[in-house]
């Protein structure tokens, strides 16, 4: 897929991104998260109403790829795109009858789809990452005043959270998640299987604020310690792996905490994956930027 206009660019993407929140979602098993078998540690929440959720946001992104097409980072853009991200918020909110379910979502792939629209189709996934991080840094003059959850656990435990997380470039999704995700797929694992070892090794290594939320610091410990050893044992395709899967699922239900800012980064980095797979063979083809 390549985009010659603004129009067919934000078509793309914000299809793309659609479909790694889907994706995302359907993923199972999946510990402490929605999924094809349970809802986790959410009980207002089903996988119908992620799905739901994901396709009402798609004109939010289409709106935030239009107006990034072949622009520059700056304040002006990035208050623009927050705007829309506002506007996408309301519309999932209303959607899940005020349940969130993709806030978190929609700060991390908003960013990362205005960065791929301001650069041509075949852009290495770093690149792309950092630009959105370059949008990240800068202030949003408008921003409404009322202390997220995010924000609350950040101030409490100093850790990035996802603000910290966009502004370095998404360190955990080019370091972590991808690479897992390539690795896996280079010794044969199934492809169900490299994305959860993907999403493991995410909780292994994230400051997860949502787990923080909802179970304090010693949830995030405990979730890191069992998911590091997942990963000791050559992740969930060996026998010692699914079974520290199940425990790791069963410690978070018991602590009723969910890896929710993990699996914004999973689908964050579903979306870098495809985006790159469908586009780096075509480059030559593309649109120069302007920038």
């Amino acid at each position: 897929m390549i985009w010659n206009d603004a129009i067919q660019c934000s078509h793309y993407l914000s299809q793309l991104a659609v479909a790694a929140l889907i994706e995302e979602a359907e993923l199972t098993p999946k510990p402490g998260l929605v999924d094809q078998q349970n809802s986790g540690a959410h009980t207002d929440l089903t996988l119908e109403m992620m799905i739901r959720s994901a396709q009402a946001l798609q004109t939010t992104f289409a709106n935030i790829a239009y107006i990034a097409f072949q622009r520059e980072p700056s304040q002006q853009l990035r208050e623009e795109i927050a705007k829309i991200g506002r506007c996408g918020e309301k519309v999932m909110f209303e959607t899940t009858g005020g349940i969130n379910t993709h806030k978190g979502a929609i700060w991390a792939l908003g960013l990362l789809v205005a960065s791929a629209a301001m650069h041509k189709p075949g852009t290495p996934s770093k690149e792309i990452a950092s630009t959105a991080g370059r949008i990240a840094s800068y202030p949003d003059r408008y921003a409404p005043q009322q202390m997220s959850n995010g924000l609350k656990v950040q101030q409490r435990y100093g850790v990035p959270g996802a603000r910290g997380e966009a502004q370095h470039g998404f360190p955990h999704v080019i370091h972590i998640a991808l690479p897992t995700l390539h690795k896996a797929r280079q010794n044969d694992i199934p492809e169900t299987l490299a994305r959860i070892d993907a999403l493991i090794s995410l909780i292994a290594h994230l400051d997860d604020t949502c787990i923080l939320h909802r179970g304090g610091m010693e949830a995030l410990i405990t979730a890191k310690k069992l998911a590091k050893a997942i990963i000791s044992v050559g992740g969930v395709s060996t026998s010692e792996g699914w079974n520290g899967l199940l425990q790791l699922d069963q410690e978070l239900l018991t602590r009723n905490a969910s890896p929710g800012g993990s699996a914004d980064l999973l689908a964050a980095a579903l979306f870098l994956d495809r985006l790159y797979q469908e586009t780096a063979n075509q480059s030559n083809k593309c649109v120069t930027m302007t920038m």
